[in-house]
């Protein structure tokens, strides 16, 4: 599925005006948690995705359809959109297959395309072919719930803010910046990984993407331009992953996630940690480990970076100069590509906390700290939800 690769040569490096703010330990510590809603069974966001969905299947239609339902009844202010695409294969004799990726955004309002940036976040939703029914938690179940939860925790503070500007009249200046959420079809591949035989939907669409020309004199000439970090979030739901930072013209952002990972490890709000108040709980001694961390080269320094990097779905994209920071462990978990890549495999600590950082991730990207309203109500309210 994924291949260690060179770096490709295209990548520009990467404008370091790029707004970004910090978040309070108050608010950190108030991002929700998805709790029952990633529940493998009855799960609310995760239990649906837990099934093979091979593109052009009746499974991959179905859980396409609960993420469309997912932003209808529950995020009604995001414009949901489908990019369709078809291919042969090298196991579809001949036949056109159908992809279709579906892309999510939260733009402030009154502006137009071409003036908008935005962060991307990024994951596949289509799941291997062989071996027959294969579910692929970490790959992708799991990092496609874990964009659901993030867009639903930043909703409000986005409305929040944007109202805000509106009133002061800031929007009116430009310059403010969107959340797109890209859930893509057909990245694995059908037979065996070769240029042809893998992201199919990625490939489509960054190349429609390419041609797709804002009007004249805008800030941003297509929808790549406008993409000002594609997160890309692979493999993950695993216990005790190990994420190196790839590309060392995004590093800085990398370094900004590992900031954040410390500090909610410090804050005790990371529940996979050894030494979250649950763990300390069941232990004898009641003395503090070592602290692990998922995001391991925030120490990293620019002359280490030796420019491979892991075939994926951001391949087309930074292929035409868009800015990466891939979120995918190395050395890749046990159970890829394996039929225990399923829910019961899943350690739901670590989903969780995923889920949390890249919250608070992009909360901070989108400048929202003094926006967000995560009292206890809010929180049970997003918590307690158990179906659309």
């Amino acid at each position: 599925m994924l291949l260690i690769s060179a770096l490709l040569p295209l990548v520009p490096l990467l404008s370091l005006g790029t707004a970004y703010s910090t978040l309070s330990d108050n608010t950190l510590k108030g991002i929700p948690s998805p709790h029952d809603e990633f529940d493998i069974e009855k799960g609310a966001i995760l239990a649906p995705i837990l099934r093979p969905r091979v593109s052009g299947t009746e499974g991959n239609e179905a859980v396409r359809q609960h993420f469309l339902d997912f932003f209808r009844l529950q995020l009604p202010k995001w414009k949901v959109e489908l990019h369709n695409s078809t291919s042969t294969t090298p196991t579809s004799n001949g036949k056109e297959i159908p992809f279709v990726n579906i892309i999510a955004t939260r733009d402030p309002p009154g502006m137009d395309q071409g003036e908008i940036g935005r962060i991307t976040l990024a994951a596949h939703y289509d799941s291997k072919l062989t071996p027959t029914d294969f579910i692929g938690a970490t790959d992708s179940a799991a990092p496609c719930a874990m964009l659901l939860h993030a867009a639903r925790s930043l909703d409000d503070a986005l409305t929040k803010k944007w109202e805000m500007m509106a009133a002061e009249g800031f929007l009116d200046l430009g310059g403010a910046e969107g959340v797109q959420i890209l859930l893509l079809d057909g990245e694995e591949a059908f037979q065996s990984w070769t240029d042809t035989d893998s992201l199919y939907g990625a490939r489509a669409l960054a190349s429609d993407w390419e041609y797709a020309f804002h009007p004249v004199m805008s800030t941003y000439r297509n929808p790549l331009d406008s993409i000002s970090l594609f997160v890309l979030l692979d493999l993950l739901g695993s216990k005790g992953p190990t994420v190196p930072s790839y590309f060392k013209t995004t590093h800085w952002a990398y370094k900004n996630m590992a900031r954040l990972e410390r500090r909610l490890r410090e804050n005790g709000a990371f529940k996979s940690s050894p030494n979250h108040a649950s763990k300390l709980a069941k232990r004898k001694d009641k003395k503090p480990r070592r602290e692990p961390h998922f995001l391991i080269d925030e120490n990293k320094n620019d002359n280490s970076f030796i420019g491979g990097f892991v075939q994926d779905d951001h391949v087309p994209f930074m292929a035409r100069g868009v800015e990466v920071l891939h979120i995918i462990p190395s050395p890749f978990p046990r159970v890829w590509h394996e039929m225990s890549d399923d829910g019961e495999h899943l350690d739901m600590d670590t989903v969780e906390d995923w889920s949390r950082l890249v919250t608070a991730f992009v909360g901070e990207w989108m400048e929202l700290e003094g926006f967000f309203d995560y009292k206890k109500e809010k929180r049970d309210e997003y918590e307690g939800k158990s179906e659309f």
